[in-house]
């Protein structure tokens, strides 16, 4: 299901901007009366600004916001990419699982994900259906990801691998479209996008 709505700056001056929204209806096996929020979890493609507009979102509801890649690395001791290059990439999404599994089980938690973490059908599973978790997509175009990661190369590679980015953004963005809800964020400014997340969850 597609909502469109828009806000207004509470400045004449200011420009409204559209926010689109995908509500996934749940199903006949899983409906059930509403549960509280009580966790915002968002995903993505890389430039979406999850790092960005998480801890703004946390800020406004007083909750703690945590990125989920940050304490895979201070729990391995090892960048990212060096757990990939060491272990494979099956054995680093099993451990992205357990980790935000474990963070999931928190109340009063904004979690950001890492761009690959919906890929994982045990964890898009947990976080689809967790009582009290939201998962928001904060979507993107790919030419936005590259004006926004444009000089990162040599932190994720993949930039330079034109074919293979579109690949992955491809393959990936299905996937996110399954979160219960999904903003479009490449005109928005990081506090714009907190704002329609806030909306989205009707805690504001």
């Amino acid at each position: 299901m597609l909502i469109s709505s828009a806000n207004n700056a509470n400045s004449a001056n200011s420009a409204s901007f559209p926010i689109l929204m995908r509500m996934t209806p749940a199903s006949d096996d899983h409906k059930k009366a509403a549960a509280p929020i009580k966790r915002i979890v968002l995903t993505g493609f890389m430039g979406s600004g999850k790092s960005t507009v998480g801890p703004l979102i946390a800020e406004r509801l007083g909750w703690r916001f945590v990125d989920a890649d940050t304490v895979i690395e201070a729990e391995a001791r090892l960048r990212i990419a060096d757990i990939f290059a060491r272990h494979g990439e099956a054995a680093f999404r099993d451990t992205e699982h357990a980790t935000i599994a474990r963070l999931a089980s928190s109340n009063g938690l904004v979690l950001a994900l890492g761009g690959g973490a919906i890929e994982h059908a045990k964890t898009r599973e947990l976080l689809l259906t967790g009582e009290g978790t939201l998962l928001v997509h904060l979507e993107v175009e790919l030419e936005t990801t590259l004006a926004r990661c444009g000089g990162t190369e040599h932190e994720r590679p993949v930039l330079a691998d034109r074919h293979n980015l579109e690949s992955r953004y491809a393959r990936r963005l299905p996937i996110y479209r399954t979160a219960h809800v999904s903003i479009k964020v490449d005109l928005l400014t990081p506090d714009e996008v907190a704002e329609a997340v806030m909306k989205a969850t009707g805690l504001e």
